[in-house]
């Protein structure tokens, strides 16, 4: 191709200076040269003042926030000749006014997403049940929140996190002359011991947490259960069991807490039972209450087992919803662990704790998944399903202290342990609808015990900082070190006897429980209720009206029928 035919995006550079030259010769390109040149330098006087008017602002706005690091930071005579170190600005006299509110927002963001899990529960149990007990469990789930912030707020928070002894709290932490019942001496600027967390928004953090133990327990005993008898049993949970066994390992002078010091339960032993977010606390608990109240009702009408020659459990009515609501346990888990550090500034621990949940459940969900298959050839929903949540609640407790590839390990454990453990209840004759006791029960165990696995040596055992100092405290004797880290057997033993308590404690209050509410016949519907459907016979309506007036005129081309919902399943009778 010649010049003469060459297109102007491709001269060469000879052609461009001879260009350049000819459009120098005329007064039009010399003014558009001008002009472009002068654009040019504006624009770049204009970026580097931009740069240097904001490295001022920011470097006053500093020195303003930061008195204590800007007067470190000017030269005196005192200080030329032996300088000393400017002061820690977590620690100075502004932290309150930045470092609190920050950490404050923090445990709120987790409050509205541990909340937020109650749309899970009650999608996953409203699932896994049957289409004519599905508003029993949405009015259940809703009473029980409305129950338990009021409970929590009048006289759970003060047994569960106040001062008091090594059983139960009643006062504000350091103060016994302040009360802590229906929040009487808490005002508004009253924070929550050196964390700088206000009270009351550490209250409604933990009511979140205590109405997810309160709701677990309910997933087992849907079918069959009274209403009153809900109602009554979320008061005991919510007020009394789980405030008081969770003081006994969150509370300040907790005797699991303080296990392991001097003077205290099992000095000898010189560890002290850690929960990091609740596998113990929260999900032990919810799934111990549950088996024992699922033991105390029975099986459901119809419900026939293996080893008696039956069939499958009961099918869900919507696996839809189910798996929609355990996406949404996931999202709030979230809210659940990393926001347990209590402070955003510590932020790498934050980021470890997050990536660790994450992996547990994918580890946890795959596992279960896969020896499903192995067993029946199928790709199951419920046990990819209640995997994941398997492996949530078992990195709920170490998700602090173990590495990735530790949380990884924890969930295959723990998307294991939940098959086997829903083989346990078949072969004991215990009716779980949603698996309760084996996600939240046996997975609470294992996730408990795992710390003293996988502890990775590399964290401090206190935890988190409200501060952000780092607590990477590799191979110093404040590092929290498992079995296969090195660490020996101390940190497995105090996870042993403080899961051990705290599940036998609870599993027998439960059960005194629930044989005090079967006693007056308050636990367990009639014959007739149950074969006519809870939505009907407790809350005279149901959930699909328009299906149950189909089937009751009798089996049409429009009426769908399904093991959960037909005519023939109702009337079973009991195994």
């Amino acid at each position: 191709m010649s010049k003469a035919t060459r297109e102007p995006d491709k001269l060469s550079f000879t052609d461009k200076c001879s260009r350049l030259g000819k459009r120098l010769k005329k007064a039009k390109w010399r003014r558009y040269g001008m002009l472009l040149m002068a654009g040019r330098m504006l624009g770049l006087i204009a970026l580097f003042s931009i740069i240097g008017i904001g490295t001022a602002v920011v470097s006053t706005a500093w020195d303003w926030t930061h008195p204590a690091v800007a007067h470190a930071q000017e030269p005196s005579a005192a200080t030329t000749a032996a300088p000393a170190p400017a002061p820690d600005p977590y620690k100075s006299a502004t932290a309150g006014d930045i470092i609190n509110p920050l950490n404050t927002a923090w445990v709120l963001l987790g409050a509205f997403l541990v909340f937020g899990m109650q749309a899970g529960f009650t999608m996953l149990e409203a699932g896994f049940c049957r289409d004519r007990e599905t508003v029993n469990v949405l009015v259940e789930c809703l009473f029980d929140t409305c129950v338990c912030g009021i409970i929590h707020w009048g006289w759970g928070f003060a047994f569960m996190f106040g001062g008091g002894n090594a059983f139960v709290g009643w006062h504000m932490p350091g103060d016994p002359t302040k009360s802590l019942i229906f929040m009487r001496d808490v005002s508004v600027l009253s924070t929550y011991g050196s964390s700088g967390i206000p009270i009351l928004a550490h209250y409604l953090f933990q009511f979140a947490f205590a109405d997810c133990a309160s709701t677990i327990c309910s997933g087992a005993m849907v079918g069959r259960t009274r209403f009153v008898g809900d109602v009554l049993y979320s008061i005991g949970v919510s007020g009394f069991i789980y405030p008081i066994f969770g003081h006994w390992c969150w509370g300040p002078d907790g005797f699991l807490a303080t296990m392991g010091s001097q003077g205290g339960f099992l000095s000898s032993l010189g560890m002290n039972f850690h929960d990091f977010a609740g596998s113990t606390v929260v999900h032990s608990i919810g799934g111990w209450v549950a088996i024992a109240g699922a033991i105390m009702l029975g099986p459901r009408l119809g419900r026939t087992f293996k080893r008696d020659g039956g069939g499958t459990p009961m099918l869900p009515h919507d696996l839809t919803i189910a798996v929609i609501g355990g996406l949404i346990l996931w999202f709030g888990w979230y809210g659940f662990n990393p926001c347990s550090t209590l402070s955003i500034m510590d932020n790498v621990g934050v980021g470890r704790v997050a990536a660790n949940t994450t992996l547990a459940a994918c580890t946890g969900g795959l596992a279960a998944v896969f020896v499903m298959w192995f067993r029946t050839k199928k790709w199951d929903t419920t046990a990819i399903l209640n995997g994941f949540l398997a492996g949530l609640v078992g990195i709920t407790c170490p998700c602090y202290w173990v590495s990735n590839v530790g949380a990884a390990a924890i969930g295959v454990g723990a998307g294991v342990i939940v098959i086997f453990a829903m083989d346990l209840l078949e072969h004991w004759r215990i009716d779980d609808p949603v698996g309760a006791w084996p996600v939240h029960g046996a997975c609470g165990i294992w996730g408990t015990l795992s710390l003293g696995l996988f502890a990775s040596g590399e964290y401090s055992a206190a935890g988190s900082s409200p501060f952000g100092v780092p607590q990477i405290v590799a191979k110093s004797p404040d590092a929290l070190t498992g079995l296969f880290y090195g660490g020996g057997m101390k940190v497995l033993w105090a996870q042993c006897i403080g899961s051990f308590i705290v599940c036998a404690a609870t599993f027998a209050a439960a059960m005194a429980m629930f044989a005090a509410l079967n006693a007056f016949g308050l636990l367990r519907v009639s014959r007739e209720g149950e074969l006519m459907g809870l939505d009907l016979d407790q809350h005279g309506i149901s959930a699909y009206p328009e299906l149950a007036l189909a089937l009751s005129s009798g089996p049409t081309q429009s009426a769908p029928t399904s093991a959960a919902s037909s005519p023939k399943l109702v009337s079973a009778p009991a195994s």
